[in-house]
């Protein structure tokens, strides 16, 4: 296959490398969690599992503060206009945290409820409720990192997100070590060393971009009206990420119910399937930055054919990474402290994740490049399809019984489900739409 002269494969490249080693780090914040936290006992991973997912839906249904700030500044650098692409990134930020205040103040109180909507047990319930009541004061820098993150993949730039991940991860990696195993401070000790990395990875990310926004003469006061079009323009974002993070916390609420052990397996089979989804994710974030800088220049061609390598890049990546899995599977359970009820569970359902992963590399690179191009809405309304596809095979589990596995099994059904809503839209023409 060959690529027109203004993008390759070393362009691909050059974007999805650097974004893999970002992308990765933010899945490691929380595999190091569970890492250090599985050695306070079962009890404490399990509560990591409840309040993991609770946060981290919260944060993601913002994704599209990243994803559609990339888009939007993309597509304006592939039209010539530097300055106003800055300009909508720093929109963005201001959004990001008006919407991370909005959380704390809004889930603070309701924390308890938030936790009982996955029937933990008390003894769960109580240390989930501590992990995230802390963790939500992070909020605000989660959410300012996902902003800045989009202006600076939109510029082109994936290498600056990589180095302020790898800084991140390291400090984070640090202080939870010292916080749990040296200072024992519990689960919290967990979430406010997370808290404080997180912090310290939004001020760089501030500072980056004033220093964009003064090469390019751009003003950093918030400007009201284009704040709102940042997030009406991230509606149907958010719609399909909404629809994207019902389907996870459904399944954490099935596998709470199925007991401890469940829970506690599939809370790191999630994290493990949360990091393999980054790391394939490496190469969507290369085509929303390459579809969006192309269409905004014109260039239908380029795209289509860096979306056929993508795919296919996309293809043999998720062989490998199945592979690792099943090479590593027995030796992963211990990596987490898992007794040998955990153990067995988490096996179990590591071979679903490893064979998944072809798929998942062609339905992340798919979903990338229909961002990159801007058609949102066609992925909302994809995602609630999906969404309603996987429901009654998530309830058939529960009611008949079924295990862990089946519950993997259903999450394969709605894989597969995206994977023909996206393909067929991808290659149709419909949202090939050029111009700034």
């Amino acid at each position: 296959m060959t690529l027109t002269p203004r993008v390759g494969s070393r362009e691909i490249l050059r974007l999805a490398v650097p974004a893999f080693g970002a992308l990765v780090a933010e899945p490691l914040f929380i595999l190091v969690d569970y890492a250090i936290v599985g050695r306070l006992g079962t009890l404490s991973l399990g509560a990591l599992g409840i309040a993991g997912t609770a946060l981290t839906t919260l944060v993601n249904v913002c994704v599209f503060l990243a994803y559609g700030t990339t888009a939007a500044v993309a597509r304006q650098v592939g039209a010539g206009y530097v300055a106003r692409a800055v300009k909508q990134g720093i929109d963005g930020l201001w959004l990001a945290v008006a919407i991370g205040l909005a959380i704390i103040v809004t889930c603070w109180p309701l924390a308890p409820w938030i936790v009982e909507l996955f029937g933990a047990s008390p003894g769960v319930a109580g240390p989930a409720v501590t992990y995230l009541r802390i963790s939500l004061l992070g909020t605000p820098a989660m959410l300012i990192i996902l902003a800045g993150t989009g202006i600076l993949r939109g510029l082109q730039d994936t290498v600056t997100p990589l180095a302020v991940s790898i800084g991140s991860f390291t400090l984070n990696a640090v202080l939870n070590a010292v916080f749990v195993l040296v200072l024992h401070w519990g689960i919290a000790g967990s979430a406010w060393g997370t808290v404080l990395a997180q912090g310290l990875g939004a001020a760089v990310y501030l500072r980056v971009v004033a220093r964009a926004a003064r090469e390019h003469h751009v003003s950093l006061q918030p400007d009201p009206a284009g704040i709102r079009d940042s997030g009406t323009a991230g509606i149907a974002l958010l719609i399909r990420t909404i629809c994207l993070r019902i389907v996870l916390v459904v399944a954490t609420a099935v596998a709470t119910r199925m007991g401890v052990a469940q829970l506690a397996a599939h809370a790191v089979a999630t994290q493990i399937w949360s990091l393999l989804a980054f790391a394939l994710d490496a190469i969507a974030i290369a085509g929303q930055a390459i579809t969006g800088r192309a269409l905004g220049a014109g260039d239908v061609h380029e795209t289509r054919a860096a979306t056929r390598t993508m795919v296919t890049w996309g293809i043999g990546y998720g062989v490998v990474l199945g592979l690792a899995i099943l090479l590593l599977r027995p030796a992963i359970p211990d990596l987490f402290g898992a007794d040998s009820t955990v153990s067995a569970q988490l096996q179990a359902v590591l071979w679903v994740v490893a064979l998944l992963q072809p798929l998942n590399g062609v339905v992340f690179v798919l979903d990338g490049v229909l961002i990159g191009a801007g058609d949102r809405r066609y992925l909302a309304w994809a995602s609630a399809l999906t969404t309603i596809v996987y429901l009654p095979a998530v309830f058939a589990v529960v009611n008949l019984g079924g295990g862990l596995v089946a519950l993997w099994a259903a999450l394969g059904a709605w894989m597969a489900a995206r994977l023909v809503t996206l393909g067929l839209r991808a290659y149709g023409r419909a949202w090939l739409v050029t111009g700034g």
